[in-house]
C-alpha cells in the first residue's frame, strides 16, 4: 500500500515516521525547505512529549530542547504555578524548541524511518478517479525562493493524508471548506534576547487589554512568554475570534502594547528582537469535517484540531497522526478494497473520542470568554483560587490517566462522559455564524 502525505510540519512528518513504522511505502511533500520558520509558541506540553517518547526521538538539552516545569500564570499582579501532574499515561516535563529546528528534527526522523520526504512541492490540489475517490496530489516543484518553477508533478497513492496545515489546500481542493460554525482564532509572536531566555516555567499572561475600548477590556485570549534556551524567549499571544473586537484589532499593536509594559530588564523591546513578528491564522475544534472522504484523511491543523482552550496544537497533530497511521496499516491488512475503505473511514471516530468532548467544553469556554466582562470575571476567580486554577489547567491541557488515579482524573473522565461530543464526520449544512 501507498500513502502520501500533504505536509511536513508536526502532523505530517510525523505521520511519515509512523506510516515508515507500519512498512508502508509512503512520500510526503513538503512546501518549503528545511529549516523553516513557522508562527507557533514553540511549547510542547507533556501531551507533546509523550509523542516523542513513542517514536524514539531523543529531546534532551543536547538536542536543542529547553526543559520546562510546567504553567505560570500571571494576572492581577498575582501568579500562580501550576506543575505539570504526576501521572503514568505522560512525563512531567514540557519542553521548547523553535519549529524551525523541531519540525527540521521530525523530518529527519521520519527519513531514517523510510519515509520519503520531498522539499519544495507546494500542492495545487488532490487527484480523483472516475467515482470521486481521492487517488492522490497535484504539486508544483518551487525553487529556493519559493517560487514556481514550471514544472509540475502528480504523485498517486492509495491513501492521502492530509497535513498541509490551516491553508488545507489539498481539503478545499476536495470540496471542504471552513466550519464558520466552529471557532477561530490568531496568534502573534516574536522572538527577544532576553535574560527570560531560561525560564523554567511556560508563563501564560491573562489580562490582555483591547487598546480600542477606554475601559481597557479584556480580550478573549493570552500572552505567554516560553524561554527557548538559546538566549532567546519565545514572547507572542493568542486571540479567539468569539470578541467583538476581532477583526478590528491590530494584534501586533496589541503584542507591542503588551511587551512595552513588561520589566524593561526582561528587554521585549525593539533593539532585542530577533527576527520578524509574525502572525497566523489559529484552525480549532473540528473547525474542517468530514475527517475522512474517500481515499483521503484530514491531520493536524488541516483538520481544525487546535484546542480552544488553549491554542495549543502540536500535541493534537501528533497524535492524529499516529492515529491516522494506525488506520493506513489495518487498511493495508484489509481483504478488498472495500474493507480498506472501511479501516480508514473508523479514523473520525477514533479522533471524535479523543477531541470531541474536549472541543465542545472548549467551544462553550470560548462564547462565554468572548464577553470582556465573562473573562474580567473569570481571570479574577481563578487567580484567587490556585486550586481551582490547577485543575482547570488540567482540563485544558487535557492531562489525566485513564484508567483513573485521582480525584482529579475521575472529575475529568465525568466531565468529559457528560458532555456531547463535537462532531467530525459531516459537512456543515449551512454557513451559520453560531458557536
Amino acid at each position: 500500500m501507498r500513502a502520501l502525505v500533504l505536509g511536513g510540519g508536526p502532523a505530517g512528518a510525523t505521520a511519515g515516521y509512523w506510516l515508515a513504522a507500519h512498512g508502508i511505502e509512503v512520500t510526503v511533500l513538503e512546501k518549503t525547505a528545511y529549516p523553516r520558520e513557522k508562527v507557533c509558541g514553540d511549547g510542547l506540553t507533556p501531551r507533546a512529549v509523550r509523542e516523542l517518547q513513542l517514536m524514539g526521538l531523543p529531546h534532551g538539552p543536547g538536542h536543542g530542547y529547553a526543559r520546562n516545569r510546567g504553567l505560570r500564570l500571571v494576572a492581577r499582579e498575582r501568579t500562580v504555578e501550576v506543575p505539570w501532574p504526576q501521572l503514568s499515561d505522560f512525563p512531567d516535563y514540557g519542553l521548547v524548541r523553535t519549529r524551525r529546528d523541531f519540525d527540521q528534527q521530525l523530518a529527519g526522523h521520519a527519513r531514517a524511518a523510510g519515509a520519503r520526504v520531498l522539499e519544495r512541492r507546494g500542492v495545487t490540489g488532490v487527484l480523483r478517479d472516475a467515482g470521486g475517490r481521492v487517488t492522490g496530489a497535484r504539486a508544483a516543484v518551487l525553487d529556493e525562493r519559493g517560487r514556481r518553477t514550471g514544472e509540475v508533478e502528480e504523485h498517486r497513492a492509495d491513501v492521502v493524508l492530509a497535513a498541509d496545515g490551516n491553508s488545507a489546500r489539498a481539503a478545499v481542493s476536495a470540496g471542504l471548506h471552513r466550519r464558520e460554525d466552529r471557532p477561530m482564532g490568531v496568534a502573534v509572536r516574536a522572538y527577544y534576547e532576553s535574560p527570560r531566555a531560561d525560564l523554567e516555567w511556560m508563563e501564560g499572561w491573562l489580562e490582555l487589554a483591547d487598546g480600542n475600548d477606554p475601559t481597557g477590556a479584556l480580550l478573549p485570549g493570552y500572552g505567554w512568554v516560553f524561554g527557548v534556551g538559546d538566549g532567546t524567549a519565545n514572547v507572542g499571544l493568542g486571540i479567539l475570534d468569539t470578541s467583538p473586537a476581532f477583526g478590528a484589532l491590530d494584534y501586533r499593536k496589541v503584542l507591542a502594547d503588551w511587551t512595552a509594559s513588561m520589566p524593561a530588564e526582561w528587554t521585549f523591546d525593539e533593539d532585542h528582537r530577533r527576527g520578524r513578528v509574525l502572525g497566523a491564522a489559529l484552525p480549532m475544534a473540528f473547525n474542517r469535517t468530514p475527517h475522512h472522504v474517500p481515499g483521503m484523511l484530514l491531520l493536524g491543523d488541516a483538520a481544525g484540531l487546535v484546542s480552544p482552550f488553549n491554542g495549543e496544537g502540536i500535541s493534537n497533530a501528533m497524535e492524529s497522526a499516529r492515529y491516522a497511521a494506525e488506520h493506513v496499516a489495518a487498511a493495508a491488512a484489509a481483504n478488498g478494497p472495500a474493507q480498506r475503505e472501511l479501516a480508514l473511514a473508523r479514523y473520525p471516530d477514533r479522533v471524535r473520542q479523543e477531541w470531541g468532548a474536549h472541543f465542545t467544553q472548549g467551544r462553550v469556554l470560548a462564547q462565554l470568554i468572548g464577553s470582556p466582562a465573562v473573562m474580567k470575571a473569570a481571570v479574577r476567580t481563578g487567580m484567587a483560587v490556585p486550586a481551582l486554577m490547577r485543575f482547570v489547567v488540567r482540563v485544558m491541557t487535557e492531562l489525566s490517566d485513564r484508567p483513573p488515579h485521582t480525584w482529579e482524573d475521575r472529575a475529568i473522565g465525568l466531565l468529559d462522559a457528560l458532555t456531547p461530543a463535537t462532531g467530525n464526520t459531516r459537512a456543515p449544512k449551512t454557513r451559520s455564524k453560531t458557536r
